[in-house]
């Protein structure tokens, strides 16, 4: 007897949904920051409508984590760890990340929970 039923396929991310660019999503940061108190810098400029992000997080001038954005297999963005955990491995990590991404955003944001921040405005 033969079975029917089609193999079971998972269904591809919609990649067609509208996304925001990351020229205004880096704004939206920027702003949101400043609004709670802390600081935000454009560490390096990517491209305005499709750039990868990065986000180097402080609190009161002590290095915290470093965070991207990354699409996953749903098609929706994720922030996941990055690079090094030792601050002063970053500058190199970064600096190569920049070589091999000229559209990579760098930001830095220094400001209390950082990361509930982020996924404030990135929901």
């Amino acid at each position: 007897m033969r079975c029917s039923r089609s193999p079971t396929r998972a269904t591809p991310p919609d990649m067609t949904a509208p996304r925001l660019a990351a020229g205004m999503l880096v704004a939206a940061l920027i702003r949101r920051t400043q609004a709670a108190g802390g600081h935000a810098m454009v560490l390096a400029r990517g491209d305005a409508t499709a750039g990868a992000l990065l986000i180097q997080l402080a609190e009161r001038g002590e290095a915290g984590a470093l965070l991207e954005r990354q699409l996953d297999r749903d098609g929706a963005y994720r922030w996941s760890a990055a690079g090094p955990e030792n601050p002063d491995a970053r500058a190199d990590y970064l600096a190569k990340r920049r070589r091999t991404d000229p559209d990579l955003w760098i930001l830095e944001l220094d400001v209390a929970d950082g990361q509930a921040l982020i996924e404030e405005v990135t929901g």
